[in-house]
């Protein structure tokens, strides 16, 4: 694992976190407090008047509502920390524990989050600058831009708690999880049939053994591979390379992840920068790898059905959206191509990978079922309708598993 690889990969995690945002709102919120202090200080750089009314808050005051102010946000944000932990133990526990990076990553939460404690770093910075008139001393100083800022900023965070109290239920509702995962695996296919290009077919590696294959080096599933330079690479130095472990593949120290052919010179050397082109992590994530999307349905279908829950209805939705992406898949501007890239071989996602990984998975929790075998069966008919010609034959090989007494 490289530099390049995993510096790509520390941006999608920190884009994916759950304190990124956050993190970013409290220091927006000291910027905004600088400023509001510095305004303060310069009341005739605003350019309207305000009512004499709003202004007349003495200094014992202000420093009494900035308090109360702080201490009833820096509370409720521990409440609503609290409700976040309750709901993704929830989930985690009744749905499966691979759904807890999309709880981390829902942007109500953090957006919530990041308001609260961006709005307490606020009113404690302007807490400090508000300064008594007493002999010999500094004179009064009191903030009321910034008082009136802090008092909106308030009001912001009680509608973000409503907001939030709303959304934390919500977020958990079974049919709400399912959408979420079946609306993202849609997103990821069409993103990715939206960047083929419609020259690239599939071209086979040569028929040799390689020169050069590089191991990983170390364990992990492979989380991202940056196939811009990896192609850049390869033009630059005549070669070409097989991926030979797919995105979302468990590799250990010793796994072969790239089979370099070095043209007409071997050059082990620069062949170990391709090293650098994919970063390897301790779970499995969605980027680059849409059927782990496909695999958290078929975990929540496995559970639905299991004796200690028996929730046939879930189960049904969960095959819903697996049908809706297999769709997309085989309809969306011609669906999904096997395909590579000029000097760069790997293993696509296509149809069949796709399928694979979604209804034959969860065949032994489905045909026990009667309910759910036969909503298996007509989402597979009416599949099999819809898709290309080439797709149709492994919908009816399904059918075939299904109905079979074996």
């Amino acid at each position: 694992m490289g530099k390049r690889a995993y510096l790509f990969k520390l941006l999608q995690d920190i884009r994916a976190s759950y304190w990124f945002l956050p993190s970013l709102l409290v220091l927006l919120g000291l910027l905004l407090a600088s400023g509001m202090i510095w305004v303060d200080r310069k009341p005739s750089v605003v350019p309207f008047n305000v009512p004499r009314g709003w202004l007349d808050t003495q200094a014992d005051g202000a420093r009494s509502m900035l308090a109360v102010i702080a201490q009833s946000i820096i509370g409720v944000t521990g409440v609503m920390f609290s409700m976040t932990l309750v709901a993704v133990s929830f989930a985690s526990g009744n749905f499966g524990p691979r759904l807890i990076g999309n709880f981390m990553r829902d942007r109500g939460n953090q957006w919530s989050l990041g308001i609260l404690i961006a709005t307490f770093v606020y009113a404690l910075v302007v807490l400090r600058t508000v300064q008594d008139d007493f002999e010999g001393g500094a004179a009064q100083f009191v903030p009321h831009y910034s008082l009136l800022l802090a008092l909106g900023l308030t009001l912001l965070c009680v509608f973000t708690l409503i907001y939030f109290v709303h959304h934390v239920p919500e977020t958990i509702n079974v049919s709400q999880i399912s959408a979420s995962i079946g609306a993202a695996l849609e997103r990821h296919v069409r993103d990715l049939i939206d960047d083929q290009d419609e020259k690239a077919r599939y071209v086979t590696p040569p028929d040799r053994a390689p020169d050069i294959t590089l191991t990983a080096g170390a364990s992990g599933y492979i989380q991202t591979v940056n196939f811009s330079q990896l192609e850049k690479l390869a033009d630059d130095y005549d070669f070409r390379v097989n991926l030979a472990a797919s995105i979302g593949a468990f590799v250990t120290e010793q796994t072969p992840v790239f089979e370099v052919w070095t043209g007409t010179q071997e050059n082990e050397a620069d062949a170990k920068e391709i090293l650098e082109c994919y970063a390897i992590g301790a779970g499995r994530t969605e980027n680059q790898n849409p059927t782990f999307l496909a695999e958290q349905l078929v975990e929540m279908i496995a559970r639905a059905l299991s004796p200690g829950v028996n929730d046939p209805y879930t189960a049904k939705d969960c095959l819903n959206r697996l049908a809706a992406a297999l769709t997309v898949a085989s309809t969306y501007k011609d669906g999904i191509k096997d395909r590579s890239l000029p000097r760069i071989t790997f293993k696509p996602l296509t149809f069949p990978r796709l399928f694979a990984a979604s209804f034959p998975l969860c065949r032994q929790y489905i045909k026990p079922d009667a309910l759910v075998l036969e909503h298996a069966l007509t989402l597979l008919n009416n599949l099999a309708d819809v898709v290309r010609d080439e797709d149709r034959q492994v919908i009816k090989d399904e059918i075939t598993m299904l109905t079979s007494d074996s």
